[in-house]
């Protein structure tokens, strides 16, 4: 049976962040995600985290000025400095939090650098990243993300991501797939889970078109769920939808899918 976690960026919203931890528990969500746990003190997150009985599985490394669109920190060939000053803050809250896979942004496309030179730049990230929290126990996963939501964004299909991996040899960084952002890009999403089930490490979903809880558009996300149980997928599916209305009132589909 696949285990369905909260991302707390973007469900139960409706409540400061380290009282999202135990709505999420209270609802029936095993473990939880963060995308951006920096603005709160670690200590006080890993308290919520503890006493709601719900494990962080998940934090990005901190991507600059990536949210507010800017072309981020990974693939960026200037902030080379910047991205390695960043994982030091990622591990601390890693580790006060127990958190076992961080993501790696590749960010946009920045204003007068080629792609080519960019996914250099970021292959280089990602190997430092790998070789910076292994030692911790901490794995090391990139996502791609659809341009439509996201101009310009350096790494848009699975396809793109895997070539990145295999052409740069970096065996120990895993997929984080979000099947919205797939379906955003017109992919057979049964296709690029068969293609690249042995890569992808992490698993996230929200309804298509709108990125609402699943029954909120067209996606078959039951299809995909039990498609995943067919390839054996043990890792984690994570709810990282935006709510049409208070997130206890659109986890229906938890109730069915659980």
């Amino acid at each position: 049976m696949l285990k369905y976690a909260a991302n707390l960026s973007m469900l139960f919203t409706e409540l400061p962040l380290p009282q999202r931890f135990a709505a999420a528990a209270q609802a029936g969500f095993r473990a939880v995600e963060i995308q951006f746990p920096y603005g709160h003190p670690a200590d006080e997150l890993a308290v919520s985290a503890s006493a709601a009985g719900v494990p962080v599985i998940l934090i990005n490394v901190p991507a600059g000025d990536l949210m507010q669109g800017g072309a981020g920190l990974a693939g960026h060939p200037a902030r080379v400095t910047e991205f390695a000053a960043a994982l030091p803050q990622a591990l601390a809250y890693a580790q006060a939090l127990g958190v076992r896979m961080v993501n790696v942004l590749p960010g946009r496309l920045a204003d007068g650098v080629t792609r080519e030179r960019a996914l250099v730049v970021l292959a280089a990230n990602l190997a430092r990243a790998a070789d910076f929290f292994r030692p911790a126990g901490i794995r090391v996963l990139c996502e791609p993300i659809n341009d439509l939501d996201m101009p310009g964004f350096l790494l848009r299909t699975a396809d793109e991501l895997a070539e990145l991996l295999v052409a740069s040899n970096c065996r120990d960084v895993g997929m984080q797939i979000d099947l919205y952002h797939m379906a955003r890009m017109g992919q057979d999403i049964p296709a690029l889970l068969r293609r690249h089930a042995s890569r992808i490490t992490h698993i996230q979903f929200a309804d298509a078109p709108g990125r609402g809880e699943p029954g909120s558009g067209d996606l078959p996300l039951a299809q995909y769920f039990n498609l995943l149980e067919e390839l054996g997928y043990a890792g984690w599916c994570a709810a990282e939808y935006r709510p049409t209305a208070l997130t206890r009132d659109t986890l229906h589909w938890l109730d069915s899918l659980a």
